[in-house]
């Protein structure tokens, strides 16, 4: 009997990496999607914010001069009160020695309240007909305005001409006003007036279709008999002159509490006032205009279908706006409390005048106009906060830029002295420690390169667990190459900080080269890394590091990256002595100073950044080397260059945590904590993270505000970019044909930086972490000869 077992329909139990691996993906989903809503949740408030201001959807069409061919001569020539009854239009007029005052476009955070203040002083009701997005954004003085014994109505949501929308738009702009005055006030209403409306003989062929509907809907339509146009702010003495009615005529009169300066209008108010009341005229709302009218119709025994009766005044109930029962005027008693009488019974009016135009919202109505309102609320918090911050940022990126590129020319002048020295030659072999990973398709094009090298080198693969044969390749390779100076080290996996210790121990020189598995050395690369080690204030050099896949776009956008933000960052570095930073492809170090520091920390995800402020803080200077060039193999997708950009970001996270107390500490590791912690904050954490701002604005600018003016701007931002990115690029001697894909880069490059930064946060927060993670590697960077 055998006893072989079948492997069929067994599965393999997974690996410990394989579990680690899992893990880490199930948690990245969740703050992936995270960061991901919190762009929307931007995005959204920026809409919002512009729909509020009627810089979204906003059209500036005002229809003059049509026919009128279409609507009834009885609302032509009637009064300025407008609604409907079984389909059939009535209008009404205002009383002898009536005034119906009337503003429009508000609230003003300004100028509404000063004429609140004087119709309360006054003992003065009027009927605001209020813009819906001006409600969203100041609840508090709509609800002020009800509480006082004021009347409002709709006067749209974006004070746009109705004639020319929609019907799914004319409903939106009336549901969303009702819905704000519902949060604000915890009201709806039944009245409506139409932006750039006057008398009712200027109503045309294309308004009076609207009129209708909304009318069919419950709404009455109010117009003016007298307009005072204190728009144009001709003097307050001809405003009052053209707001008051002739002889003993009433009148529904038109002002203005917003839209513009109306100082002019505060002024004039409380003259008119007084100069109505001294020719004997009360003042009511539209309401109390409306109730007069059918007081007087019942008295008369009206059945309301005389011209002038209002629907429900016979105490049927009616459908209103939203739904609400009843239409002004039904259930009302005659004429006594009229509004505006002066009987000084400011809660009877006030009570009146809600049951006859208000309506109490309630259910869904209220609920979702509290949520509106709260929601604007937040959008006018944010955007400002928003603008401040994205100044803050635009200026903090001006200003790096110019440091760098002040300092960076500088560094280039120095180091590119023909006599400048770090000291004498150094000529004595070191050691380089290759970990790897799998790295099958890369292992024997990095040794190939080491085997050129001009300085004496020996070679330590440290093989941490791969699965693919990555010792045997190695060693195979060595053997093809004659390389006698080459040990493979196997170990179990550890992760790379594991495998850089392991190496470090078993090396048998002073100085260390630490290098990827995926990366090839020019022949000078080790002898130019070394030669800063002359000085025995150097503890460790950080190379140039190339992108050796540069020909797809993804490529691209990292070559920039590497030549502009990696190599310029650390000329500007080094001459401020604060290197943050020593690259995992190419970096050298002392290997005593290693030992000190408590060598290669598994504390964090970027142990390049942890080492190399470790080794700041043990007052070792590190320096960059721009002419010790490597060649390495950048993430050939999103998806890799996401995962690589995380676990950098996040690395350097932990590592700047994990050595915060530099900032109170004295001497060198005081001076990093103070001068290169700041720097890596705001520049490579704060600076990244708003810095999509600068898109999302210049997107909201170029939709709701200025096109051409904010088109401009971008372009001047990424001039500047470009110019120093072409400034890098001359002192790296690269060419500049790659900078064509810069703006493409500009656009997607940063808002992914975001979305990494943003999860990098949340894993930060919520206490995630992530094992050493593998990118997938082709081994399409050969030889440093072979790139172009």
């Amino acid at each position: 009997m055998s006893t072989t077992t079948s492997s069929r329909g067994r599965r393999r139990a997974p690996s410990r990496i394989e579990r680690a691996a899992g893990k880490a993906a199930a948690l990245q989903k969740p703050r992936v999607i995270l960061a991901l809503l919190l762009l929307l949740a931007l995005t959204c408030i920026m809409l919002l914010d512009g729909y509020l201001r009627a810089e979204v959807g906003g059209d500036q069409r005002v229809r003059d001069g049509a026919s009128s061919s279409k609507v009834p001569d009885k609302v032509l020539n009637g009064g300025p009160i407008v609604r409907f009854q079984g389909g059939q239009a009535t209008t009404i007029s205002v009383p002898k020695k009536t005034i119906a005052l009337t503003f429009d476009d508000g609230p003003n955070p300004t100028y509404t309240p000063q004429v609140l203040k004087i119709l309360e002083e006054n003992d003065v009701p009027a009927t605001f007909f209020v813009v819906g997005s001006m409600v969203s954004r100041y609840p508090s003085i709509v609800k002020d305005m009800v509480q006082q014994g004021n009347e409002v109505g709709i006067h749209t949501f974006t004070h746009v001409d109705l004639s020319y929308q929609s019907d799914s738009r004319i409903k939106r702009e009336m549901e969303q006003t009702q819905l704000a005055l519902a949060g604000a006030a915890g009201i709806t209403t039944t009245l409506f007036r139409a932006p750039y409306s006057s008398e009712t003989d200027a109503i045309d062929n294309y308004s009076w279709p609207v009129y209708k509907k909304l009318g069919a809907d419950g709404y009455i339509s109010v117009f003016v008999d007298t307009d005072s146009d204190d728009w144009k702010k001709p003097g307050v003495s001809k405003i009052v002159d053209w707001a008051t009615p002739k002889g003993t005529t009433g009148a529904a009169v038109l002002m203005h509490d917003a839209g513009g300066d109306r100082e002019q209008t505060v002024e004039a108010l409380p003259t008119y006032i007084k100069k109505m009341k001294a020719k004997g005229y009360t003042f009511t709302t539209i309401s109390g205009v409306v109730e007069k009218d059918s007081a007087s119709d019942r008295r008369a025994g009206a059945t309301g279908s005389a011209t002038g009766t209002v629907p429900g005044a016979s105490g049927q109930a009616a459908d209103g706006p939203n739904g609400a029962e009843g239409n002004a005027g039904s259930g009302t008693q005659g004429t006594q409390g009229t509004p505006g009488n002066g009987n000084g019974n400011a809660a009877a009016l006030a009570q009146a005048r809600l049951q006859a135009a208000h309506r109490t919202a309630t259910g869904a109505t209220l609920y979702e106009g509290k949520a509106l309102v709260m929601a604007v609320a937040v959008a006018e918090w944010t955007v400002p906060a928003l603008s401040v911050g994205l100044i803050i940022v635009g200026v903090a990126v001006m200003g790096r830029f110019g440091m760098m590129l002040i300092l960076a020319r500088r560094h280039y002048r120095q180091r590119n002295k023909h006599r400048f020295s770090w000291g004498p030659t150094v000529t004595r072999p070191v050691s380089v420690i290759v970990p790897a990973y799998n790295e099958k398709e890369c292992i024997a094009n990095t040794l190939k390169s080491l085997a050129k090298s001009t300085h004496p080198i020996e070679v330590i693969v440290v093989d941490d667990g791969s699965t693919d044969n990555t010792s045997e390749i190695a060693r195979d390779a060595a053997r093809e190459l004659g390389m006698t100076n080459v040990r493979v080290i196997r170990q179990e996996n550890a992760g790379k900080p594991a495998a850089l210790n392991n190496g470090v121990r078993s090396a048998s020189y002073d100085i260390v080269v630490m290098m990827d598995g995926d990366t090839v050395f020019e022949p000078e690369a080790v002898h130019q890394l070394v030669q800063p080690f002359a000085d025995p204030e150097v503890g460790a050099v950080a190379g140039n590091a190339k992108v050796g896949n540069r020909d797809t776009i993804i490529g691209a956008w990292q070559h920039i990256e590497y030549v502009m933000g990696f190599n310029l960052d650390r000329r500007m570095y080094d001459l401020l002595r604060c290197m943050p930073t020593i690259p995992g492809a190419i970096g050298a170090f002392r290997r005593d100073a290693v030992l000190q520091v408590g060598g290669m920390s598994e504390d964090t995800l970027a142990e390049d950044t942890d080492i190399t402020i470790a080794m700041h803080r043990a007052g070792w200077r590190v320096v960059y080397q721009e002419h010790a060039r490597a060649w390495t193999e950048a993430p050939g997708s999103l998806k890799q260059l996401w995962s690589q950009r995380y676990r950098w970001s996040y690395g350097t996270m932990q590592a700047l945590w994990k050595h915060r107390k530099s900032l109170t500490d004295k001497g060198p590791s005081g001076r990093f904590g103070r001068v290169g912690m700041p720097l890596v904050v705001i520049f490579q954490i704060v600076t990244p993270v708003f810095a999509p701002l600068i898109d999302v604005f210049t997107a909201y600018s170029m939709i709701f505000v200025d096109f051409q003016a904010a088109l401009y701007a971008w372009l001047a931002v990424l001039g500047i970019q470009l110019f120093c990115a072409a400034y890098a690029f001359r002192l790296d001697r690269e060419k500049y044909r790659y900078l064509l894909m810069m703006p493409l880069q500009q656009l997607a490059y940063r808002q992914m930086m975001y979305l990494v930064l943003i999860h990098s946060c949340i894993t930060a927060l919520t206490g995630g972490r992530l094992r050493w993670q593998k990118l997938k590697r082709t081994g399409e960077v050969g030889t440093p000869a072979g790139v172009s």
